[in-house]
């Protein structure tokens, strides 16, 4: 009886299959359907579509978390280089040209005359402590205090309209390198390993380098994986220190210790025959794998007696400032590690260790005593790194991002000779694959106080940088306690008025 009720449902059709038996029915509802398919085709074609914004998740196995993966579309770069001054290096005084600032200068700000900022009340406007100047073809004005990175002007494209969400150091660090001002979230280096792995077996798919004089304040915030896979985090090392452990002890010889390579092998392969499934084990392999072949490409990486005596003059190794110099063996660096296919490099300018100001662009007090310290440090390394690049052609390939995690005001504090945090309008500039070169973009107001014209975000210029890698943003995804997480969270738009 019941198969027998169910062969008359099967042959009983459902009301809207009734409306296809009728001929009229059939041609109306047919058409219908027909033009729903051409509108979509058409709206698609015009862009007008509504994005697909199913997750991406990389494939990727704990045998092989390096090894390279496909973007989600055609990139126009393929490596990243983000240079941090920690600290945050003052738009005024550099980037930001503003001619109304420089006009009333001693005067209040308009409207912000009880204005209090992080460290408290603000005293006068005041106007630049280095003069600007016009600076290559396109006439960019760019003050004298980084007069190197200035003469780059032509290759640069500058984000004026830049805003943060914290005027605090450390969640204002934490959100330019995770997107998130709150600790425990992936740093935008980890995602992109995690999307893309690596271009160089021999080398960590992400390196931070950091100051000579130390680590910025949040330290390895920067470069931690948090609730992505281990395998994805920064590795840690500069030009003073390498990677340490890395070399054989002296009393074991290069037979013993290939030997004893050989037989860690087989016994690892041994034991995943019997135990297919163990992927923990599979990567702790890959891991000691990578520290073996690391032994190696990490210690000839760091070995810059390669380099022409022109090189490091050029960068300015030789210089009788000490921090100058090892600063700028970190710029070698990190132009070593991306010729190398490292895909993610983050190079830091500035350290918390040395306190307020005294290693870092963090100026309150005495803003230009300390900048005149601290400048010479950035100025010719930097510059020189970004003149590398261009010259060997890596800039075809590489978009290098030039960061601070907030501005400063236009304003000095009350009773001081510097500027306190301001995250409602700063400056950070791009160059390299898929930018336009000699370009300004968004503007702050007549003072540089707040961000007027064609707003930006770190989660804009994080969506960015991900596009340039061939990322989508809002698909590149990790599901973590029960929420789908992403680097730019739900927010972020690329700038496509910045990309070439």
């Amino acid at each position: 009886m019941r198969r027998a009720a169910s062969r008359q449902m099967l042959r009983t059709p459902t009301h809207a299959g009734r409306w296809l038996l009728n001929r009229r029915d059939f041609l109306r509802l047919g058409g219908t359907g027909l033009g729903g398919i051409a509108l979509t085709t058409l709206l698609a074609e015009q862009g007008l579509l509504g994005a697909d914004k199913t997750p991406i998740r990389p494939k990727w196995t704990p045998e092989h978390p390096g090894a390279p993966r496909s973007p989600h579309f055609t990139p126009k770069a393929s490596r990243v280089l983000v240079i941090f001054c920690s600290g945050a290096l003052s738009h005024i005084d550099v980037w930001d040209y503003k001619p109304e600032l420089i006009k009333r200068h001693g005067q209040p700000l308009p409207g912000g005359e009880k204005l209090v900022t992080f460290q408290g009340a603000n005293g006068a406007l005041t106007k630049p402590l280095w003069e600007f100047r016009p600076r290559g073809q396109s006439g960019k004005m760019i003050s004298d205090m980084l007069p190197r990175l200035a003469d780059l002007a032509d290759d640069l494209c500058f984000v004026h309209s830049m805003t943060a969400r914290s005027n605090t150091h450390g969640p204002a660090e934490n959100q330019m390198s995770t997107g998130f001002t709150l600790e425990g979230f992936p740093s935008m280096g980890s995602w992109v390993s995690y999307a893309l792995g690596s271009e160089n077996q021999n080398l960590p798919s992400f390196v931070a380098i950091p100051d000579p004089r130390g680590v910025p304040q949040v330290g390895p915030n920067h470069w931690n994986s948090a609730f992505l896979p281990a395998a994805f985090q920064g590795t840690a090392f500069n030009a003073d220190k390498s990677i340490p452990n890395l070399e054989t002890p002296s009393q074991i010889g290069s037979a013993a210790d290939l030997a004893s390579r050989d037989l860690l092998v087989l016994l690892n392969d041994r034991h995943l025959t019997r135990h297919p499934g163990d992927t923990d084990l599979s990567a702790r392999i890959a891991s000691y794998e990578l520290a073996a072949k690391m032994q190696l490409s990490a210690a000839e990486v760091t070995d810059l007696s390669g380099e022409s005596p022109a090189m490091l003059e050029f960068y300015g190794v030789n210089d009788l400032n000490p921090l100058k110099a090892r600063f700028a063996r970190n710029c070698i660096l990190a132009r070593r590690l991306l010729e190398r296919g490292v895909r993610f490099v983050q190079l830091f300018n500035g350290a918390y260790a040395m306190g307020e100001g005294v290693g870092n662009w963090d100026g309150h007090k005495t803003l230009k005593k300390q900048y005149e310290v601290h400048a010479p440090i950035l100025d010719q390394p930097c510059a020189a790194l970004v003149r590398d690049l261009k010259q060997r052609g890596l800039l075809d390939n590489t978009v290098v991002a030039f960061v601070t995690e907030f501005g400063r005001m236009p304003t000095f504090q009350k009773d001081a000779s510097g500027r306190d945090h301001n995250p409602s309008g700063f400056t950070v500039w791009l160059t390299g694959a898929g930018v336009k070169r000699g370009f300004s973009y968004g503007a702050t107001d007549d003072f540089g106080y707040k961000a007027v014209e064609d707003v930006a975000t770190i989660y804009d210029l994080h969506a960015t940088l991900l596009h340039l890698l061939g990322l989508n943003h809002e698909r590149l995804s990790f599901y973590h306690n029960g929420t789908e997480r992403r680097l730019t969270d739900v927010h972020g738009q690329v700038i496509h008025e910045v990309l070439s």
